[in-house]
């Protein structure tokens, strides 16, 4: 789906001009409506594939989400509401319709099509389980079955009134994905919901996307924006939102495709921001992602091997299919363009409009294709858009739409099953395929069929040290969605496991470890066994799982998990949602550890993490412990620490109430502390004690208000973990690796120019305070942040411009995404004078060339 932002219109008039080109095309019917056998015509797809036509209208009209049922029936949302006119004038039309196709003959293209449910109000996500469909529809989430065995609904039920609630076609709720985990999960939402013992369960998650959500081989969850095309969260659902006190980097919404640059190959005037320079290059064509939708990461081995695993992503704005091979390093995923300049598919046909994938049980790659013109919705429809549409003959005919197959030449696909007729001990067996698809459908199968006389078969599979690290993966998850798992069974699979099994089984064990004391301390035990020859993929969910234990195993593992792989960021998000409500204990237990006598960059960062999260916490007695720790006689690195890391988010207490202390603390009276006037007396505002009530002013000296300097300390947070590395945790810089940032003419000067640098990167060499900086004293160049959001990269900015004496107005999340907006097309890092001559160039700029 199409999610654009508003623009005023007025920048559109004054840009109109300036951005005008001439188009090689029948300004009379420059994009005429074709038969699905003319459009086939119109693609260019990677060598080594072809592209088959599965269905088109009337069989299939306006479809937005597409999946196969168990027995290989393709199942069709048609959103035929969508756009019908400018006005979006029959969304609230009852005309949407949920059908299901079937290929009777088996020669690949659908012959049959029956209606599951009819006289839908927009309809957006389906979803099976044991006893019928999930469906949203008219901004709400309904439980659907087909009691007399013919295939439509014969009941609806409200499950959920607020899923898809807002109305919005581009921005509610969607997805429905039924995760290994057994809980399924949304895009656009921070909805989930678990089908267990004839009872629907709702619970809350991390928010995730926009359009369309997938999952890997191991259960990780891939969603994108429009604007970004691939995001991912690196560890499972619901772990690094369990401390309060802590606000988490990385590892949720992990931007896993840095680039951003498509390919069309047919002019593409009309997009929603088709007048602004750098959306549309000098051929009329996009030039990097307005549409991204549908991820879907494709796990099939039909294709040749080193296709497994990838990525595709629809961009409808641009008439093609993007490719993105994943590779892990460490616990991060990194996505890459393997054919930079040439797209996997791609249409010269403007109507082509992907908007959902699905893997086959066949071993396919299935395309959904809502063939239209129009797909941006009316309420981000620009005046620009609208008079391409309108003027190009684009609005024009509406309710048409393809479903595509795409298969390699020459190898034949696998026959559609028929797994609703295959026995328990067929279902096991695939629980060890080599296609995911079989995988969990093998999996949701068995868990809703609820026969527990599958237990010994599935604990045969996690025990025999033949069986595949998918099969036993998959089993475990099965026991689990039957309610039959045991501490002895997961103990025992616990043995000698590693990777991916391993850190199953430690999740697996902490409900068991919650409710029974010796449960914990054999977990203990058998977790500080693994840390020693823990990976980084071993180590993060060590850390995860560590909550469960008792306080003092659960410092222990901690403790050691730090030693070896502290400087992942990643990992030290785990450990600080492990301890929540008990940061300050730990903070003691490393202060008083001979290993922290020597002062290292990473042991900085998670002391103030820690310290941070006491004093949100804001328990007096922890608190004015954090005081006396710092008072010591001589101020070393852990005090100065401790001092800068409380004043920095005392701006954050502003609104709580103070700390009562008996008599003001000793350390503020010191004539040694590490902070400024302003800064200490930030601190104090935090207390009060006889003779004194803090201010609830802001504080003048500064330039930034009680909202900038809560941002301010949420940037702060932020740096440490996106920025310290290259230049240093005190702004100086860090050798070989990044200028510093203290007095630099580029951190005080244009805004725009500072979130130009984090949004696209800058290449050397620079000038900062008169000294040129170039590899190999710094790296060659420092990469672009453009999958971090826009309120992340202004308060990162904003602190930045405000720390080691620097001092400057903060920068608004608005100025971000408006420099985003206008330098869209940006995908090669600047250079120091290029950059300098671009905001030279720009209207009202208030340049300061370094």
């Amino acid at each position: 789906m199409s999610i654009t932002r508003s623009i005023p219109y007025f920048f559109i008039v004054m840009m109109l001009a300036s951005c005008a080109k001439t188009v090689t095309e029948d300004p009379s019917n420059p994009s005429p409506a074709r038969t699905a056998e003319e459009e086939l015509e119109t693609f260019q797809l990677e060598p080594g594939f072809q592209i088959q036509l599965v269905a088109s209208e009337p069989m299939v009209e306006e479809p937005v989400f597409i999946t196969f049922d168990e027995d290989g029936r393709l199942w069709v949302i048609e959103m035929r509401g969508f756009m019908t006119d400018t006005l979006g004038s029959e969304e609230d039309k009852p005309i949407g319709r949920i059908s299901m196709l079937e290929d009777e003959n088996g020669d690949g293209q659908m012959d049959k099509s029956t209606v599951y449910m009819d006289s839908l109000i927009m309809p957006r996500a389906l979803g099976f389980f044991a006893d019928g469909v999930l469906v949203s529809e008219n901004s709400a989430l309904w439980v659907t079955q087909d009691l007399n065995g013919d295939l439509k609904a014969d009941t609806k039920v409200l499950l959920d009134s607020t899923y898809a609630s807002s109305g919005n076609p581009e921005h509610s709720d969607n997805g429905l994905l039924r995760n290994v985990d057994n809980w399924y999960y949304n895009a656009k939402s921070r909805l989930r919901y678990k089908y267990a013992n004839g009872e629907w369960i709702r619970d809350t998650t991390e928010f995730r996307g926009q359009w369309g959500i997938s999952q890997d081989d191991k259960g990780r969850l891939f969603y994108n924006y429009n604007w970004s095309q691939l995001h991912a969260d690196l560890v499972p659902p619901n772990y690094l939102s369990r401390n309060p006190n802590h606000d988490p980097s990385t590892g949720i919404d992990f931007g896993v495709a840095q680039d951003r640059r498509v390919y069309p190959i047919r002019p593409t005037p009309a997009v929603n921001r088709g007048y602004i320079p750098g959306v549309l290059d000098d051929n009329q064509r996009l030039m990097e992602f307005t549409a991204a939708c549908s991820p879907l990461i494709f796990r099939s081995t039909l294709f040749p091997t080193e296709y497994y695993g990838n990525a595709f992503v629809a961009e409808p704005a641009g008439n093609l299919v993007k490719r993105n091979v994943l590779s892990e390093d460490g616990n991060a995923i990194v996505g890459i363009d393997p054919n930079p300049g040439k797209e996997f598919l791609a249409s010269t046909d403007e109507r082509f409009r992907p908007s959902a994938f699905a893997t086959g049980p066949d071993g396919a790659l299935y395309l959904a294709d809502m063939y239209r013109g129009l797909i941006q919705h009316g309420e981000y429809l620009t005046p620009y858009l609208s008079e391409q549409t309108v003027g190009r003959g684009l609005l024009t005919p509406i309710h048409l739409g393809r479903i595509w197959r795409i298969v390699p030449e020459g190898k034949n696909a696998r026959a559609m099953p028929k797994l609703s007729q295959a026995g328990n001990g067929k279902l096991i067996t695939l629980l060890s395929d080599k296609d995911g698809w079989y995988r969990d459908m093998a999996q949701r199968l068995l868990v809703e069929r609820n026969d527990k006389s599958v237990k010994d078969g599935l604990i045969k599979v996690i025990s025999d040290s033949n069986t595949s690290e998918m099969g036993r993966f998959h089993a475990l998850w099965t026991l689990e969605g039957l309610g039959l798992l045991s501490e002895d069974l997961l103990f025992s699979a616990l043995d000698n496991s590693f990777g991916l099994i391993q850190n199953t089984v430690l999740r697996l064990l902490e409900p068991f470890a919650q409710i029974s004391s010796t449960t914990r301390s054999k977990l203990a035990q058998a977790m500080e066994d693994a840390v020693a020859s823990s990976t980084s993929q071993e180590a993060l969910q060590l850390a995860l799982s560590a909550h469960v234990l008792p306080a003092d195993e659960g410092e222990n593992v901690l403790s050691a998990i730090f030693k070896t792989h502290g400087g992942d960021p990643l990992i030290r998000d785990a450990m600080m949602s492990s301890l929540a409500g008990r940061e300050y204990d730990f903070l003691q237990k490393l202060w008083a550890s001979a290993d922290w006598n020597d002062q290292d960059q990473t042991k900085e960062i998670f002391l103030e993490t820690l310290a941070t999260a006491v004093v949100k916490n804001g328990k007096s007695k922890e608190v004015s412990g954090l005081l006396a720790m710092a008072n010591s006689r001589e101020l070393g690195w852990k005090e100065n620490i401790l001092i800068s890391g409380m004043s920095i988010q005392a701006a954050n207490l502003k609104d709580k109430e103070p700390i009562v202390l008996k008599a003001e603390p000793s350390l503020f009276r010191r004539t040694d502390l590490p902070i400024d006037e302003n800064r200490l007396n930030m601190l104090k505002g935090m207390f009060s004690w006889p003779g004194f009530v803090p201010s609830k002013t802001a504080i003048s000296e500064t330039q930034l208000d009680e909202k900038g300097m809560r941002q301010f300390a949420q940037g702060r947070q932020k740096f440490l973990v996106t920025c310290a590395g290259c230049h240093g945790s005190d702004g100086a810089g860090a050798s070989r690796m990044g200028p510093p940032l203290v007095g630099s003419e580029w951190v005080l000067g244009d805004e725009r120019r500072l979130a130009m640098i984090l949004l696209h990167g800058l290449e050397g060499p620079v000038d900062v305070a008169g000294k040129t900086y170039d590899a190999p004293d710094i790296l060659p160049v420092m990469p672009a942040h453009s999958t971090m959001d826009d309120g992340s990269i202004a308060a990162i900015l904003t602190y930045i411009r405000n720390e080691w004496g620097n001092q400057a107005p903060l920068i608004s999340g608005r100025t971000v995404s408006k420099t985003r907006l206008t330098t869209q097309g940006r995908v090669y890092p600047w250079k120091a004078e290029e950059l300098n001559e671009y905001i030279e160039s720009l209207p009202d700029a208030e340049t300061q060339k370094p």
